[in-house]
């Protein structure tokens, strides 16, 4: 195809060197945004009297059909062009002849893929928190299914307090909810259109930036032409958004594949998205919830780059920042990805209750209860402490560890404390311990059913 920047120069360069300026490979993906955009400003060129509405009306047709083609396959993008935006434009203009040339009018490349990423990405925004969505809800399925699953709850990866799994799978649910509450914020700065801001300076024909901005759905337009073509902060706040979302996912992988192991056995993976060993026939892998994990360091990879792309760019455009679309694309698709195989592991996977219920026995996770326990006897808090303590560090020592808090005899709770008595025993129950954790957000089946709600409420 040839150069249409063609004048200052003779536009004959290497082929190397064409390869390597290309950037049509990864902005095709932009094709209907870049195409809804040209339709916007050649409606907007014929609104301001800048072309005739008859040669508007033959831009906008042949722009249609370009689309159209493109869709159903009868037009294939070149990738020997330079980019999206000359393409559709050495199309348009074969098609319809010199009145093509007409559609760049007061606009620049730089303005136009500045356009072009606003459009796609306020779609992948929008795209991302419909699949987050999903995910909550099916969290929110597994709580209401799950509000008297007792389980272990762990800090530092050893057990702690007795929780449900509802109480664990909400946290989750939470940190979901946060990101779409972020996604929906960034919105807010993607949805500002930079058209009509041209190279840098603007344009000296009448144009109207907001009829365009109003024609694409934007909510306002970039008040300094120069920010409007040289702006990615937004692209660095997505990646940044993608990056939470992927460390949440990835802590998620993490736990499921220590809960699946034959050490904890909590839940088991369907076949459908485990995979086995090419020499052990016993394994039953989560490779899914591991490449999750392992795919997080690439979208960490992105944030980075693109910061480290941004951080010495001078005002206004340069060309450096042709990178930023492959790693923000990258990013949304990897996100993309691992949210739709986390929703299909978490539907189908099985939640072993027994298994729960039997490994929170052991521990002592209501160590914490047995010292309430005094204290509602009239004992301070920090002595009853010591005393819970003293009766784990006997168990222990004694080898006694395979009985529970729950079964210890009571004639050994009594050398420690004349306090305890047989009342004791309904009072430390994990089932009980549960139950009584009332403070808001806490894991009692009220305060589950509360968070429920603030989920759902969205």
């Amino acid at each position: 195809m040839s150069k249409l920047w063609k004048g200052r120069t003779s536009a004959k360069t290497s082929a190397l060197a064409d390869e390597f300026n290309s950037s049509i490979k990864i902005d095709k993906r932009m094709y209907k945004e870049d195409i809804e955009g040209s339709m916007a400003h050649v409606a907007m060129l014929s609104h301001c009297n800048i072309i005739s509405s008859a040669d508007a009306k033959k831009i906008s047709d042949g722009l249609k059909k370009i689309l159209s083609d493109i869709d159903t396959g009868k037009l294939k993008i070149d990738d020997k062009a330079e980019d999206i935006h000359m393409f559709v434009e050495e199309v348009l203009t074969k098609r319809i002849g010199n009145v093509g040339k007409k559609l760049h009018t007061a606009r620049s490349r730089n303005d136009q893929v500045a356009l072009d990423i606003r459009l796609n990405l306020r779609k992948e925004i929008t795209l991302i928190n419909f699949s987050i969505d999903k995910l909550i809800a099916l969290i929110i399925d597994i709580a209401n299914e799950n509000k008297d699953t007792v389980m272990s709850g762990f800090t530092h990866l050893q057990k702690a307090q007795p929780i449900t799994f509802a109480h664990y799978i909400l946290a989750y649910g939470m940190m979901f909810k946060r990101d779409m509450e972020r996604l929906y914020d960034l919105y807010k700065r993607v949805n500002v259109s930079p058209i009509g801001a041209c190279a840098l300076a603007g344009t000296t024909y009448k144009t109207d930036r907001k009829y365009e901005a109003k024609l694409l759905n934007f909510d306002a337009i970039c008040e300094n032409s120069i920010d409007a073509v040289s702006d990615r902060d937004f692209i660095a706040e997505f990646a940044s958004d993608l990056s939470i979302i992927a460390m949440h996912l990835s802590r998620l992988a993490e736990e499921v594949v220590i809960f699946t192991s034959n050490e904890f056995g909590y839940i088991e993976l369907s076949d459908a998205v485990t995979t086995g060993s090419s020499i052990m026939p016993q394994k039953k892998n989560s490779d899914m919830a591991e490449l999750v994990r392992g795919k997080t360091g690439r979208v960490y990879g992105n944030l980075v780059n693109i910061l480290t792309l941004l951080k010495g760019l001078p005002l206004a455009y340069n060309k450096d920042m042709q990178e930023d679309k492959e790693l923000v694309f990258d990013s949304i698709d990897t996100v993309k990805m691992s949210i739709d195989i986390f929703i299909e592991m978490l539907s189908t996977m099985k939640i072993n209750k027994e298994r729960m219920r039997e490994d929170a026995a052991t521990g002592f996770i209501n160590a914490t209860d047995l010292a309430d326990y005094l204290v509602t006897k009239g004992m301070a808090f920090r002595d009853a402490y010591k005393i819970s303590g003293e009766i784990v560090h006997y168990c222990i020592s004694n080898k006694v560890d395979k009985f529970t808090l729950e079964t210890l005899p009571l004639t050994i709770y009594k050398k420690y404390s004349k306090l305890f008595d047989k009342d004791v025993y309904k009072y430390i129950n994990l089932e009980t311990c549960v139950s009584r954790r009332t403070s808001y957000g806490g894991t009692s089946s009220k305060n589950i059913e509360n968070q429920i709600k603030f989920l759902k409420l969205g």
